[in-house]
């Protein structure tokens, strides 16, 4: 996939003429648990020439694909995507902390990155989680048999929920470090479960798992509470040094 990917992004930049900054995969298999069937989330940053800014109306800021049987394609343009960083949008935090990467230009993670601790609102990180959480309790894990897919998207949520309201950083995008919030008794569940799920297909069920499904149950409770009493710092200079981004990206796009 990887060759048609980096096709893809080349004729999205030729066609809408625009400059990809950066482009990376965004769903399970950046998380660390795909199913063999589980299809490419390539999400992308891009830019378009300076002139495209100075204009009184602001133009289309995304750009979205039909998705097909393999690729899921989409993106966010640049100031866009900064305004949602700062706003603490998880899922850009996620996009910037992606173990695969399909295409990075102008060094866009590494300039970032030193602005994501203090543009990251603990509080609004908490809530997206618990809000995937509380999806995944209420609606998908309540029966006798449930899918493995959303037993591990509700398990990912709980765990990034608790780095928050435990560790109070920015929780990481993958699995791996996640789990290790797991208590002991769980892991050796978890193991099995994430050994059939990497042979099993997007839609396979398993017998609900008591103890683990307990486990989100307690959590989102404990997230709950937590959330009320979490501390919000406020990084007042997060706004002005975005902006210094923004102009130096812009201003090297098409020189560059």
């Amino acid at each position: 996939m990887l060759p048609r990917i980096q096709t893809a992004l080349r004729q999205l930049e030729a066609t809408h003429g625009i400059r990809i900054l950066y482009a990376c995969e965004s769903g399970s298999r950046a998380w660390g648990f795909p199913s063999p069937d589980s299809d490419f989330d390539v999400r992308f940053i891009y830019c378009h020439p300076p002139d495209w800014y100075l204009t009184l109306d602001e133009g289309r800021d995304t750009l979205n694909f039909p998705v097909d049987d393999e690729l899921d394609l989409a993106g966010w343009e640049l100031r866009k995507a900064l305004r949602l960083l700062r706003a603490s949008n998880a899922a850009l935090f996620e996009w910037l902390q992606s173990p695969v990467l399909y295409h990075e230009a102008l060094d866009f993670r590494a300039r970032l990155a030193p602005l994501m601790p203090a543009a990251f609102n603990l509080k609004a990180g908490l809530h997206h989680y618990l809000g995937q959480l509380r999806h995944g309790v209420e609606d998908d894990l309540n029966g006798d048999e449930i899918r493995l897919k959303r037993l591990f998207y509700a398990l990912r949520s709980a765990l990034a929920a608790r780095w928050i309201w435990s560790q109070h950083t920015l929780p990481p995008m993958e699995f791996a470090p996640l789990r290790e919030l797991l208590p002991a008794g769980l892991q050796g569940e978890v193991d099995e479960l994430l050994a059939r799920k990497a042979d099993a297909n997007e839609k396979t069920t398993v017998p609900s798992p008591t103890a683990l499904v307990g486990f989100l149950q307690t959590e989102l409770a404990a997230g709950q509470a937590a959330r009320e009493l979490l501390a919000v710092p406020r990084h007042g200079r997060v706004a002005e040094e975005l902006d210094v981004v923004f102009r130096a990206l812009i201003s090297e796009a098409f020189t560059r």
